[in-house]
């Protein structure tokens, strides 16, 4: 009995939660090769795979999402934002002002979860204004925020003695 989709995203599943991403990676390689049917749990468990600690395999989540954009599998939120979080993991915040603007082009709606990684990760690499930029855009487009997205936005503007931006982010 040849393993099918069902059975190559337990394992791949099961590499990602054990934090064996190379192992991950080459079974899903070997569904690509042998023309194994792939669902977005495919992609899902394979990029979230390089987003462990243990992998920050950026680049690598990058290029499945790729893999899955040219597939006949549906783009959707839970796998942008698993390539969202590779990212924010090497702390690589213009590759995720990228995924957002593909987002936007795909038509891929943004949750507070995205923005919220996205909004660590600016702050982590110091794009103070690209922080502030997102927790506008989030406000824009409605979608909720929380308290990790409030933090964000004041520590950005804590950190660059922006006081009068965070009194307003404060009592907003």
């Amino acid at each position: 009995v040849e393993p099918g989709t069902i059975t190559f995203n337990a394992v791949i599943t099961a590499c990602e939660r054990f934090g064996l991403w190379q192992k991950a990676i080459q079974l899903f390689g070997m569904m690509m090769q042998n023309r194994i049917e792939s669902s977005a749990i495919t992609f899902n468990a394979a990029i979230s795979a390089c987003t462990s600690k243990t992998g920050g395999q950026w680049e690598t989540a990058l290029h499945i999402l790729d893999a899955m954009k040219r597939s006949i599998v549906e783009l959707d939120m839970v796998t942008v934002g698993a390539a969202i979080s590779a990212c924010e993991t090497a702390e690589k915040w213009e590759q995720i002002m990228q995924l957002f603007s593909d987002m936007d082009r795909d038509q891929v709606e943004h949750d507070t979860i995205t923005f919220n990684t996205a909004i660590n990760a600016c702050l982590k690499g110091g794009a103070w204004e690209t922080t502030l930029q997102l927790f506008s855009s989030m406000t824009q487009r409605k979608v909720k925020s929380n308290a990790i997205t409030y933090s964000g936005a004041i520590s950005a503007c804590k950190k660059h003695c922006e006081w009068k931006k965070a009194l307003q982010l404060f009592s907003a």
